[in-house]
């Protein structure tokens, strides 16, 4: 049976109106689910799916969402979807959301990061229906000096390389168009609120990007090779894609009801317990996998990526009373339950509603 929770959240999103950018990404397509089964009313905007395979067409995300191809840095051709959808509440999620890719590609990683933000902060000037606005931008915002603390939302924003600082681009822009035409001392005249929400490094079933830990560890356990990992003692803060949609989710909800006094930057992160380096994650798939399954270490030349990287998520803690449900363990558990479904030609689907009930349960339990 649905948690009393997911009873009180899906009360809230049934019948809502929503803009959801990136939806035919990984975390796009898990959040279309559930906010379909919420009962809410989405209309995606984003490029074609990533990667070949993609959950996006394996799951039919097209026939439960009001799916529209399109580019953020199109002004005009976002601007007339946003405005024709109506939305209540904007998620915006598309973006360049990969480290290596942004060294190989730096100006198509800002201009979409960058400008896409821009330009999706002049369609909702431009919408009078909107009313909560939460962008997805990232764990790797800040100044990271690597210290041996949680990063807490009033930290220094900044960022090595292009990806980490196009985010923190993107964080400024919304700062700016907050403070500029969305001020809080004018909400009764808007009455549009804006937060920025920043994830961990997110795993789950579905993901086939490159150049992400555990869907390179998943091909290379298929193809019954070593995983090969470049940074072995790099640290993350590592949680299900369900653990920050979950954010996200009561993230907008509290914008929607309360207003401006939810705005601003919030962490969604794992336990301590669950940040670990990247060796512990490549031994466990290993372990979990079973047979000969094993990993080693790329000694090849690799880009700049931090070795040290943890949230504080204290605020979302006291604030939207969001906790962590699932630990690091369950979370890979889930990710290769889901890859043995999808093996076995199952329905994925169902597979990905199970999870997303098990992980509302658990809330419920919690």
């Amino acid at each position: 049976m649905p948690s009393t929770n997911h009873k009180k959240a899906a009360s809230f999103w049934k019948g809502k109106s929503v803009f959801l950018t990136g939806h035919t990404g990984f975390k796009g397509s898990w959040l279309s689910i559930w906010l379909h089964v919420m009962g809410a009313r989405v209309t995606g905007y984003a490029l074609d799916p990533p990667a070949e395979p993609n959950l996006y067409r394996l799951a039919g995300i097209q026939n439960i969402t009001d799916s529209i191809i399109g580019d953020i840095r199109d002004t005009i051709s976002l601007q007339q979807a946003l405005t024709s959808s109506a939305p209540e509440i904007v998620i915006h999620m598309a973006a360049q959301p990969l480290v290596r890719q942004s060294y190989r590609s730096p100006v198509d990683t800002y201009s979409t990061n960058v400008m896409g933000t821009v330009n999706l902060f002049e369609a909702v000037r431009q919408c009078h229906s909107v009313r909560a606005v939460v962008n997805v931008t990232t764990d790797k915002c800040y100044e990271n000096q690597e210290f041996d603390h949680p990063l807490r939302e009033d930290e220094p924003l900044g960022g090595f390389d292009p990806y980490s600082s196009s985010k923190a681009c993107s964080e400024i822009v919304t700062a700016a168009w907050r403070s500029s035409f969305f001020n809080p001392d004018d909400y009764a005249r808007h009455r549009v609120a804006i937060a920025t929400a920043r994830a961990g490094n997110v795993i789950g079933g579905g993901d086939w990007a490159k150049d992400r830990l555990v869907p390179d560890c998943i091909r290379a356990l298929e193809a019954d090779e070593p995983i090969r990992i470049r940074n072995p003692h790099a640290v993350r803060p590592w949680q299900h894609v369900l653990e920050p949609l979950s954010g996200y989710l009561v993230l907008a909800q509290r914008l929607y009801e309360d207003g401006f006094e939810f705005g601003g930057g919030w962490n969604f992160g794992p336990d301590v317990e669950d940040v670990k380096p990247v060796e512990w994650i490549a031994g466990r798939l290993c372990e979990k996998w079973g047979g000969d399954a094993k990993f080693e270490v790329d000694i090849g030349d690799h880009p700049h990526e931090a070795n040290y990287l943890r949230l504080d998520i204290l605020k979302a803690q006291a604030r939207l009373g969001w906790y962590p449900r699932w630990s690091l363990e369950r979370a890979l558990d889930a990710t290769l339950e889901w890859v043995r479904e999808w093996q076995n030609g199952g329905d994925l689907v169902e597979q990905t509603l199970a999870q997303i009930e098990q992980y509302e349960m658990c809330g419920e339990q919690n």
